[in-house]
């Protein structure tokens, strides 16, 4: 699960490895639903197909979903933020999704996302991405 192989128009490669779309996904091992692909997406789309593309991404935030980067804060140093994505570590994941939504919004200046909206997780090369899909799981947020 991730976009290693993935590279922007002009052929820089994108600053995230893959992302996975849950009703919460990620940056480095985004996932998406077998079918149908793209920003139709509802819930947490990690399936048969792991990764999606930097377009396919661009899409879904199109669509309001909420994008969540696990990488630690130093990898968003020195590689640079992923455009409208919101920064929590994989250490501190499974913690800010169960945070009061006020907390979650004073810390992360981002309203909270509740248990059925559609999130995608982002990392450098996927690992923790699909990790973080798996937290979300845990904690009830569903892949449809």
């Amino acid at each position: 699960m991730g976009l290693s192989g993935t590279s922007l128009a002009d052929g820089r490669r994108p600053a995230f490895g893959g992302a996975a779309p849950l009703r919460a996904g990620p940056a480095a091992g985004l996932t998406r639903r077998a079918s149908p692909p793209g920003p139709t997406c509802r819930g947490l789309c990690a399936t048969a197909e792991p990764s999606l593309s930097y377009q396919e991404l661009k899409d879904l935030k199109k669509a309001n979903v909420l994008h969540i980067d696990v990488r630690e804060r130093w990898e968003i140093d020195r590689f640079g933020k992923i455009p409208e994505s919101i920064n929590i570590p994989l250490g501190e994941l499974m913690e800010a999704l169960q945070m009061d939504p006020a907390e979650f919004k004073q810390q992360y200046n981002q309203k909270m996302p509740s248990k059925s909206d559609p999130v995608v997780f982002s990392c450098l090369a996927g690992t923790r991405s699909k990790q973080a899909l798996g937290f979300a799981m845990s904690l009830g947020f569903s892949r449809e």
